[in-house]
């Protein structure tokens, strides 16, 4: 599904609109990703009253190593968590290549771009020596080219690595315009679900897993963007076999939430310039280590009418103590009759919906079992922070700082 467009959005989300389908090792054949008015606490000992040898412990579980002195300056990280449901754009680096088509000359129909051997996922970064950023500053070039009857100098970024190729503009015989028979892209935009706030700091964490290109598959080289309010206008329920998907909007011209400097596995991470509106609870949460997750209860929060964050029972059904970062660290199951009636459970652009587990945020949602819609993937926060430069232990604040 392409939903991506630069002016007001309607359709669901991230989960598919935006990402990869990814396949699942273990519990189920496959899943799709998943792009609060009242939140229980339950007493539970925080990181700071832990022994030395817990924290030590906890540590190694986490990827740290074995180190008194780092165990002992563990942070009491706080976070405020999400569940809004916001538009996401972001500026490409470069210009991706989404597909080629053939051009009517001449000597016959063929597409220039393809005979260059430039590929679909590609992105044009320069053309004879100068920085490409936008679809505009191709074209100039590329007239250019065809009147002189001269091959373009052209820098394309493919994978890790920079490739260099001669491209010759050919004339459409119909349109009478100089053509180079690609099709590009320099913008995406979509709908997601944020994830978590840090106060101190106003870094924030969103979707839980990597925005792909809808045409190429490839994940986007993100070069800055970003979020804006978005409004929940229907829900498709999801099927076995047929996952569901939120309906929102956004209008191209909202002002800005905050910017987009990261696209990882983890999701999509920057800076908000102001407090998100709306409902969203101003109260921080403690954070819990994946060795900290437990199977059972928990709670999502998330929005599937307008602007209203509201929170659902689910169960920690597995999970699995992480020492290195990865994207799928626990599965779980909705078990809230409402949300079941209204969605099917989890469905397309809930991915990135925060889970609270005894009073602490422990991840977020990432991905819907195509077979369960009930059902679906988790990710562990402490790899979100990670992401986000929200760091464990006051010995990185103090180094990165």
């Amino acid at each position: 599904m392409n939903k991506y467009r630069s002016h007001t959005i309607t359709g669901g989300i991230l989960l598919v609109s935006f990402v990869v389908c990814l396949i699942i090792s273990s519990f189920m054949n496959s899943a799709h990703a998943a792009g609060m008015s009242h939140l229980q606490k339950e007493n539970e000992p925080s990181a700071a009253n832990l022994t030395l040898n817990e924290k030590t412990k906890l540590l190694q579980l986490a990827g740290f190593p074995e180190d008194n002195e780092k165990a002992a300056a563990i942070r009491k990280i706080r976070v405020i968590p999400g569940g809004q449901s916001i538009g996401i754009k972001l500026n490409t680096f470069g210009v991706l290549v989404v597909g080629h088509h053939l051009i009517d000359a001449s000597g016959g129909k063929l597409s220039p771009g393809e005979k260059a051997g430039i590929r679909v996922g590609d992105m044009i970064v320069e053309i004879n020596g100068k920085k490409i950023e936008k679809m505009q500053d191709i074209s100039q070039f590329v007239q250019q080219a065809g009147k002189e009857a001269e091959p373009l100098q052209v820098t394309i970024r493919r994978n890790e690595k920079m490739v260099r190729t001669e491209l010759q503009p050919l004339k459409d015989e119909k349109e009478q315009s100089y053509k180079i028979g690609l099709y590009i892209r320099d913008s995406a935009s979509g709908i997601g679900t944020l994830t978590f706030v840090e106060p101190e700091s106003g870094k924030y964490g969103a979707l839980g897993h990597v925005i792909a290109d809808a045409d190429t598959k490839k994940p986007i080289i993100v070069q800055g963007g970003e979020i804006v309010k978005s409004k929940v206008t229907s829900i498709e329920k999801g099927r076995n076999g047929n996952p569901g998907e939120k309906l929102a909007q956004f209008s191209a011209g909202q002002k800005k939430l905050g910017d987009i400097k990261r696209n990882s596995p983890y999701g999509i991470f920057g800076q908000l310039n102001e407090p998100i509106s709306g409902n969203m609870k101003k109260e921080s949460y403690p954070v819990a280590l994946s060795h900290e997750v437990k199977e059972g209860p928990a709670k999502i929060l998330t929005v599937i009418d307008g602007e209203k964050v509201e929170s659902y029972d689910v169960e920690i059904v597995s999970t699995i103590p992480q020492k290195y970062p990865a994207t799928k660290g626990m599965v779980l199951k909705v078990t809230d009759k409402r949300l079941l009636d209204k969605t099917g459970g989890i469905v397309q652009g809930m991915s990135g919906s925060p889970i609270i587990q005894n009073g602490k945020v422990i991840g977020a949602v990432t991905h819907v079992f195509v077979n369960d819609p009930t059902s679906g993937y988790g990710v562990h926060i402490e790899w979100m922070l990670n992401e986000a430069g929200v760091s464990l232990t006051e010995t990185e604040q103090r180094e990165a700082s």
